[in-house]
């Protein structure tokens, strides 16, 4: 029946129960993704709140489980939640998962900081942390199989994906409301206390999640299932401990999810943090152009659902895995003419050169912000590259001699941290102000402080072209949907009811916890490194071509899947 429907038979509509689920699960989840980015959108806040008071050391263990919850801890959140939900059933685990994040984010809005109850604020924060990484981890699997065991078995890719908008959507209300709430007060009070107020407002979203959810009645695939006393005894074991279903959690993880995060997070956080800390362009003038054209291309998630239950599911996130591979060097490249011309005609023209010992380069591979990079080659290259500047480097110095730049005519010495001792922060000051001045007369787009005389890398407001900008942005997020839309359904599809939930959520949160969390830290140490700013886009299109060839070899297409006869 499945088959015949899948090849062309008409469709019922969507009932009304069925809209009912496909929303509150969309609804949860968005919810939850809206709390997740309230954590990397206000962290300046937040660190000036709960660890600016402690010690460097202390402040960097901060740092590092705050990125552990974020990222590390959600496949085991996808393996505790997922566990629970094979054992007990999908229903009560997801509202389980929404309590845990909602309470979670509405606690930090409350939780005094480290001014007020000293060292207790960030241990509270990190705890508070973790349990929003597990939920998160537990949550977009209960959603995704929710809704799959509702959905008829020829628009399952059309009601999953629904879930997919999810995680833009949050997104996109995050941004939103840090921008009313920014632009209703002055800086010094959204700095102050005003940051608390997105973290309060959750708990609305929260209210209304829960009432939702609670009206729901467990999936029918899995009642089913439970009534007929075929549920698993020990889903961890089944799902990973049995090569049978291993092998295909690995092709899910290498051949789906690995591509399919790292294209997700160029297309939505890299893409960001490009404009905003490469091509120095204004926060609030990047997060409403973001914002736009998140607004724009959100719908396409359920357009390639649908399409994926016309064609199927692996063409669609193959293509949009070849299309990032293919055209993610052009796309970043004429994003920055668009958005900062001055500085990629200065970039065109212009080449610094690093001159350093043998051995003083390191690659500066800095995940949570905790390393330190304190060889006079790393001084210049990590600012060099911070600024935006392309350079060559050089090993023939003699050994022992600090590092230089070459900028046109100038040369600039560099110095070694530790050796400066006392004098570090005088001769970093004079470093910097040297370089910068040498980059300015070469071309680049500095503006000087006429006050301080420090110069600063900004992209000129007027010379920013928005609607290219947006069009480029717009294309980055088509390819996020070609390869996130049909996702869900293409993982439910891949394993037995029995361990859907457990056997689909590992794989989607190592996928993306671990290989598209990791991107903006290692994409950055790539081209510091190799001193151009695109280069650590071969991050995100080795891994693209990777799940595209295991994808093509491996994956087989689940179009038409019958989950009962699946059992």
């Amino acid at each position: 029946m499945a088959m015949a429907q899948a090849a062309g038979a008409p469709s019922r509509g969507m009932t009304r129960e069925e809209r009912k689920v496909i929303f509150a699960s969309s609804l949860g989840t968005v919810f939850e993704w809206y709390d997740f980015y309230l954590y990397g959108s206000l962290a300046a806040f937040i660190g000036a709140a709960f660890f600016a008071e402690y010690p460097e050391a202390t402040r960097n263990i901060f740092a590092l489980l705050a990125f552990a919850a974020g990222f590390i801890v959600r496949p085991f959140g996808a393996l505790v939640f997922g566990r629970i939900g094979d054992l007990v059933g999908r229903k009560y685990t997801f509202l389980v998962t929404i309590l845990i994040m909602g309470l979670s984010t509405f606690i930090v809005g409350l939780l005094p900081g480290s001014a007020t109850i000293g060292i207790a604020a960030p241990i509270i924060l990190i705890i508070l942390r973790m349990l929003q990484g597990l939920a998160l981890g537990g949550e977009y699997g209960g959603a995704a199989t929710y809704v799959a065991e509702h959905a008829p078995d020829d628009r399952r890719g059309f009601y999953t994906s629904w879930i997919q908008t999810t995680a833009t959507l949050g997104l996109f209300l995050s941004l939103i409301i840090i921008l009313v709430v920014q632009g209703s007060m002055a800086k010094e009070d959204f700095a102050n206390w005003g940051w608390r107020i997105p973290f309060l407002l959750s708990v609305v979203l929260l209210g209304i999640s829960v009432w939702i959810r609670m009206t729901l009645s467990e999936s029918p695939t899995f009642k089913r299932m439970k009534e007929e006393g075929k549920t698993s005894k020990a889903p961890l074991t089944e799902a990973f401990g049995q090569w049978k279903n291993a092998r295909i959690a690995l092709i899910a993880l290498f051949g789906l999810t690995a591509g399919q995060a790292v294209v997700w997070y160029s297309g939505q956080f890299y893409s960001l943090f490009f404009l905003q800390n490469v091509l120095k362009v204004d926060a609030r003038s990047v997060n409403i152009m973001i914002a736009v054209a998140l607004a724009l291309g959100s719908l396409f998630f359920v357009v390639f659902g649908w399409l994926s239950d016309k064609i199927g599911r692996k063409p669609i996130i193959m293509a949009g895995l070849a299309l990032a591979v293919l055209t993610y060097f052009p796309l970043f490249k004429a994003l920055t003419w668009a958005a900062n011309p001055a500085l990629a005609q200065a970039q065109a023209d212009v080449r610094a050169t690093v001159t350093a010992a043998p051995g003083d380069c390191t690659f500066q591979f800095n995940p949570v912000g905790t390393a330190k990079f304190t060889k006079s080659c790393d001084v210049a290259t990590g600012f060099l590259a911070r600024n935006s500047v392309p350079y060559d480097i050089v090993t023939t110095a003699p050994a022992g001699t600090p590092a230089t730049v070459a900028v046109g005519s100038a040369t600039v010495t560099s110095y070694d941290v530790t050796a400066a001792g006392a004098d570090a922060a005088a001769q970093g000051t004079a470093f910097n102000n040297a370089v910068h001045a040498a980059l300015h007369d070469a071309g680049y787009p500095l503006v000087k402080n006429e006050t301080t005389g420090a110069y600063a890398m900004v992209a000129d407001p007027a010379a920013v072209n928005w609607p290219m900008t947006i069009g480029i942005l717009f294309i980055l997020m088509i390819y996020v949907t070609m390869v996130y839309g049909p996702i869900a359904a293409i993982l439910v599809e891949m394993f037995p009811t029995r361990i859907r939930y457990t056997g689909m959520s590992l794989p989607y949160h190592i996928g993306n916890g671990w290989f598209g969390g990791l991107l903006p830290a290692t994409v950055f140490a790539m081209s510091a490194a190799k001193g151009d700013i695109y280069f650590g886009l071969w991050y995100p299109i080795a891994f693209a071509a990777m799940s595209l060839v295991i994808g093509l070899l491996f994956v087989k297409d689940t179009l038409g899947t019958n989950l009962h006869a699946k059992d």
